[in-house]
């Protein structure tokens, strides 16, 4: 499916080499506008903190296809956006930048500002450094626009002495889960988090894109309404499980990986990037574990599983294109993602890339098995509008659990709203 956007978000307590390849294909055929593909190349990005993460590859990117980035990092996200949105009318637009998927993403493609990136995804695909599901929110009219700068899978992490002082194993199937939830609430342990601000979502996407892919799909599209009999009844199953007093206090304001340590709580769904902030709260792999949550619905062939994934973006009218394609095509390498992996960490979307934490390599290889599909996460997925409304009112349900269908006409009217605008 085609992912909508990508938000970059900051919470109180929570801060959210290579094999040698001759030269890049951008587009479907040729090497771009016959440019230098080696050599220095200007990189801009919205991600100032990371500016060292991407500097420390040019040792290894200068050795593999002899290009090396100057990074400028902005902090300020919108300032961020308005600098690159009007450098496309200069002789100054980016051989190299972060952008976000979805919406924001189509619309410099429609315009005609973004090159093509089609045959360095067929490339990666053949070579099996990236899956088809990821490629989706990459691809506009049957055309591949971009590369991922990274990808977190959202799964379930938990407390491991939680879990082993109650006899629970890791759950496979959506009973296990629910019964391990029923075990940890008789033993007056909350089962699972949830807050009432911005991170209201989660459970809401995996409970329709794990019932009916097709069903979460179409709210993408709008095909299906938010009030639809199938929503409503997802949202009573939730409903169900906050009347059972299976979640946290939503306005609390301890970090959440620090009351998963205290065991606040046993479990929380979150990206791969949690694990960050779990290190930072003084947790190891000894003290939580990981998993992908099982499909509520048994009978589905693969289990749903919710990716974010932020672009790496070449300016159609660069005087760098092709240096920012060949880089483009490098990055994709698995040595590339090895060598990003090591200086920044989280799952690497590459499968065959080194990843230095053992347990994120381990559901990184889990996930990109043929046992599960991905979808873009509900930020990404949705229209904008939508999902602001969409945070409002699941945190809402969340602070007042209660009947559904109030909570899902406001989001549908949004949702009414922007989709008549569209046609």
């Amino acid at each position: 499916m085609i992912s909508r956007r990508k938000i970059a978000i900051t919470i109180t307590g929570l801060v959210v080499a290579g094999a040698a390849l001759a030269g890049c294909s951008g587009g479907t055929g040729g090497s771009g506008d016959g440019g230098e593909t080696t050599g220095t190349l200007n990189f801009y990005t919205d991600k100032a903190a990371w500016k060292p993460d991407f500097e420390s590859l040019n040792e290894t990117s200068s050795a593999d296809v002899d290009i090396d980035l100057k990074t400028t990092g902005y902090s300020d996200a919108n300032q961020y956006d308005a600098f690159i949105k009007q450098s496309f009318r200069t002789s100054k637009s980016p051989g190299l930048f972060t952008w976000h998927t979805g919406q924001s993403l189509k619309e410099l493609v429609d315009e005609g500002l973004i090159a093509e990136t089609t045959d360095i995804w067929k490339k990666a695909i053949d070579e099996g450094w990236v899956s088809e599901d990821l490629a989706a929110g990459y691809t506009f009219d049957g055309k591949q626009y971009c590369v991922p700068m990274n990808i977190a899978y959202w799964i379930m992490f938990y407390n491991k002495a939680a879990f082993a002082d109650n006899g629970i194993e890791v759950p496979t199937t959506w009973d296990e889960l629910n019964t391990a939830a029923e075990t940890l609430k008789d033993a007056g342990v909350t089962p699972y988090y949830q807050t009432s601000t911005l991170f209201t979502f989660q459970w809401f996407q995996h409970l329709v894109a794990s019932t009916d892919p097709d069903l979460y799909e179409g709210l993408t599209t709008g095909d299906v309404k938010y009030t639809d009999p199938e929503i409503v009844d997802v949202m009573n199953l939730w409903l169900d499980e906050q009347k059972d007093g299976w979640f946290s206090d939503p306005g609390s304001t301890t970090d959440p990986a620090v009351a998963l340590k205290q065991g606040d709580f046993a479990m929380i769904n979150f990206g791969t990037f949690f694990a960050g902030n779990l290190a930072g709260a003084g947790m190891s792999t000894d003290d939580y574990g990981m998993f992908a949550i099982p499909a509520v619905n048994g009978d589905l062939e693969k289990t749903p599983v919710a990716v974010e994934s932020g672009p790496i973006c070449v300016a159609e009218s660069s005087s760098q294109k092709d240096l920012g394609l060949a880089y483009s095509e490098w990055w994709m390498s698995d040595g590339a993602q090895t060598a990003w992996n090591a200086a920044h960490g989280d799952v690497a979307f590459n499968p065959k890339a080194e990843v230095a934490d053992p347990a994120l390599a381990e559901l990184g290889t889990e996930i990109a098995g043929d046992d599960y599909q991905l979808y873009d996460r509900f930020f990404e997925a949705m229209p904008t509008e939508i999902v602001t409304t969409a945070i409002e009112q699941f945190g809402a349900f969340n602070a007042n659990p209660g009947d559904p269908m109030p909570f899902l006409e406001k989001i549908q009217a949004t949702a009414d709203k922007y989709w008549a605008e569209q046609e």
